[in-house]
């Protein structure tokens, strides 16, 4: 827009430079030459008297001397043959124009102008006592009929260069004034888009675009009350699951000692912490699948090996069998432990929910140079549609899922440049691996992805992890 602005009021004036200047210095140029044959005309006029009188050789030439361009040498007069010229043709100076000019003068009787060698010729007729015409010839150099054109032509291009360049400043100027407030409504548009909600836009410029920021304002202010109540909603909605969890509570204080019930009493304080996570998340407004702040994380090996724990219990209630490889060593990662041990349980969860009792699973834990990968595997029907389970609120073909569980295990992964496949176990069941970049980067997760992807539809039973790690999967007896 700035330039757009800057280029009309270029052009125009230009033009309007252009439609004055020129006529204004082709009008100086013609009234140097009317200045300077007016000039010629008036020394011509002053051999008039003289010649009026007499015609003799030394009074016109002392009549010419007198003169300025007598004495420069530019007059000359032509007396034709008389009585008082002893019958022969006068001539006083230096003669320049064609003969032919001054007989068409003298046949004419009026001032004509000849072109000569460097200049032209003024040709003054002038009437004799005799009745007779002599000529007047007055030499008008080429340089005095252009003195003062080439100043009044510069003059006129300087004042026609500063009346563009200020133009071009004005429409500048002018430019800026429309475009910096586009220019920080777009700014802060990208950073509402960005998440940062306080961004705001001031409310001045032209019209239109203070009236664009005061929508723009308006639209941010009610993002943030959206978002707000959305928050408190949330937060409102988790709380009243403390009623029911008191009751779980009560009932599994009065159990009594054994493994289902310390397992039971487990599950509900992990339940009742969960919820207090999500009520304080909500009301901090900090999303717990974002990337984990710098020196924060958990040991995989660790999280895994407790969850199975709690999950063991009713594997063996159900007839499952279990296998656990690759929790033998610390395998630190940047994914804070609560938001790993949702994941999987989430996974493992699906396990039990989707899966026919007596069914094995196994989790394995991989670990490489830039990434871990876990993989959960199970024996049971598998799933038909893989990319449609991993559809935030889509089960795929698991009935009396809310297609939640699969989303948080995505999320958690892409926090930290991984990502989640869902492939074929050589249980005969499904397989989910879970790809957690340990760098971050997401250059190389692409085409690690690929890799794994490509390999899960050969179905063998080995393959390369990342940095090369060999992966062995483990079989389950069903």
């Amino acid at each position: 827009m700035r330039w757009a602005l800057v280029r009309v009021c270029l052009a125009v004036t230009t033009m309007v430079v252009v439609a004055f200047a020129v006529p204004l210095g082709i009008v100086i140029q013609e009234m140097a030459r009317d200045r300077a044959f007016s000039n010629a005309e008036r020394q011509a006029a002053a051999i008039g008297p003289t010649l009026s009188i007499t015609t003799d050789r030394g009074q016109l030439e002392r009549a010419v001397a007198s003169t300025k361009a007598g004495a420069e040498g530019r007059m000359a007069v032509h007396v034709p043959a008389s009585d008082e010229t002893g019958g022969q043709d006068l001539e006083i100076g230096t003669r320049r124009a064609a003969v032919k000019d001054l007989v068409t003068t003298q046949r004419l009787g009026r001032a004509s102008i000849s072109e000569v060698t460097d200049g032209s010729a003024l040709l003054q007729p002038t009437a004799l006592s005799s009745g007779k015409i002599a000529i007047v010839e007055v030499f008008v150099p080429e340089g005095e009929v252009s003195n003062g054109v080439t100043t009044a032509w510069l003059v006129l291009a300087g004042v026609g260069v500063a009346l563009i360049l200020g133009s071009i400043a004005v429409a500048d100027r002018l430019g800026v004034r429309m475009v910096r407030p586009a220019q920080r409504l777009a700014g802060a548009a990208h950073d509402l888009g960005e998440g940062k909600l306080g961004a705001r836009v001031k409310e001045e410029g032209p019209t239109e675009l203070r009236s664009a920021a005061v929508a723009f304002n308006s639209m941010a202010d009610q993002v943030v009350q959206l978002l707000a109540n959305e928050r408190e909603l949330a937060a409102d909605l988790s709380h009243r699951l403390r009623t029911p969890l008191t009751v779980l509570r009560l009932n599994a204080a009065s159990l009594g000692t054994g493994p289902a019930a310390d397992q039971t009493r487990s599950a509900v304080e992990q339940l009742e912490r969960e919820v207090d996570t999500i009520i304080r998340t909500a009301r901090e407004a900090k999303p717990q699948t974002q990337a984990t702040a710098p020196g924060a994380g958990c040991d995989v090996s660790e999280v895994v090996r407790q969850r199975m724990e709690f999950w063991s219990a009713l594997a063996e209630d159900e007839g499952r069998e279990v296998r656990l490889a690759g929790v033998e060593r610390p395998v630190p990662i940047p994914v804070a432990r609560p938001e790993l041990a949702a994941a999987l349980d989430a996974l493992l969860g699906n396990v039990f929910r989707h899966t026919p009792e007596g069914t094995a699973f196994s989790v394995d834990v991989h670990n490489g140079e830039d990434a871990v990968i876990v993989l959960v595997s199970d024996a049971g029907p598998g799933i038909s549609d893989p990319e449609a389970a991993l559809i935030r609120g889509n089960s795929g073909d698991r009935d009396g899922s809310t297609g939640l569980g699969l989303d948080i295990v995505r999320r958690v992964a892409e926090s930290t440049g991984g990502d989640v496949r869902i492939g074929h176990s050589v249980l005969g069941g499904t397989e989910v691996r879970i790809w957690i970049g340990l760098g971050g980067a997401r250059g190389r997760q692409g085409q690690l992805g690929h890799r794994m992807k490509r390999r899960a539809k050969s179905g063998s039973g080995s393959r390369r992890g990342p940095g090369g790690l060999t992966i062995n999967r483990l079989r389950c007896r069903p």
